[in-house]
């Protein structure tokens, strides 16, 4: 496949509050090669992961809807750091903030090809402006 190795070894934070989603989301993104560097459930971990490690995220998989909290705290921390960020979500495009639907959105239940894209597309984003 010609797009085999567009996200080796990057390293990608997940934020997902569903333990199965968020283990078969891992599992996908290892499968791509890329490296989950690390995971979190809550809003407040996945802030406190960013301010500690956001030199080692390339990119930021964000779950929108974090147990009824939207996740724009984390995409703005990430943002700030200059990593690109991308929403999963089971609701429609017009569930998301205005500032931030230019952002990569996988729409749940997703398929390898989409989370690849995605995350390549956000990673190619970052890599450009560098």
């Amino acid at each position: 496949m010609e797009n085999d190795n567009r996200l080796a070894g990057r390293g990608v934070f997940v934020v997902e509050d569903e333990p199965l989603v968020a283990l078969m989301i891992e599992a996908m993104i290892e499968e791509l090669g890329a490296v989950v560097i690390g995971s979190a459930r809550r809003l407040p971990d996945a802030l406190d992961f960013v301010a500690a490690r956001h030199r080692d995220i390339d990119v930021a998989l964000l779950d929108l809807n974090l147990g009824g909290i939207a996740s724009y705290d984390v995409a703005q921390a990430a943002s700030d750091q200059g990593i690109p960020v991308v929403f999963s979500t089971g609701y429609d495009d017009e569930a998301i903030s205005e500032p931030w639907r230019s952002l990569p959105l996988l729409s749940k239940p997703f398929q390898l090809a989409q989370l690849e894209d995605a995350l390549a597309l956000a990673v190619a984003s970052r890599d450009g402006r560098g």
